[in-house]
């Protein structure tokens, strides 16, 4: 697996899988953003069992890339404040479209800035 590969693919495609814990069946269609090299995702609904507070319980999960699944631990950055603004910007670039932009400038305010959570591919 190369970490190159699924760095490329989230650049590239708006929608990305991702399984949140052991517990869950099946991936969830979600928006990722890469910056610096890193991933992150922002819960949109805020929900009590969203796939957030499942990586809160247990950070060890999977992404889909196409054809492609790894594994990976969810952490909660501890440099969201140097983060932030390149997190926010990287949402605004990627989901630009028309369709998407609303929620783009959605996903960008506190409430989900507060929910972002980064994805380390594990490699062993």
């Amino acid at each position: 697996m190369n970490k190159n590969t699924v760095l490329d693919y989230i650049k590239t495609h708006n929608l990305i899988g991702i399984k949140a814990g052991t517990n869950r069946s099946a991936f969830l269609e979600i928006w990722m953003v890469v910056v610096d090299n890193r991933i992150f995702a922002r819960s949109w609904g805020l929900a009590e069992k969203s796939w957030y507070n499942s990586f809160l319980q247990n950070p060890e999960g999977q992404l889909q890339c196409g054809d492609l699944i790894v594994n990976i631990n969810a952490i909660v950055p501890t440099d969201m404040d140097e983060l932030t603004e390149g997190i926010n910007n990287a949402y605004l670039t990627k989901y630009n479209s028309e369709h998407n932009m609303e929620y783009a400038k959605g996903i960008i305010q506190t409430k989900h800035v507060e929910k972002t959570m980064e994805f380390i591919i594990d490699e062993s």
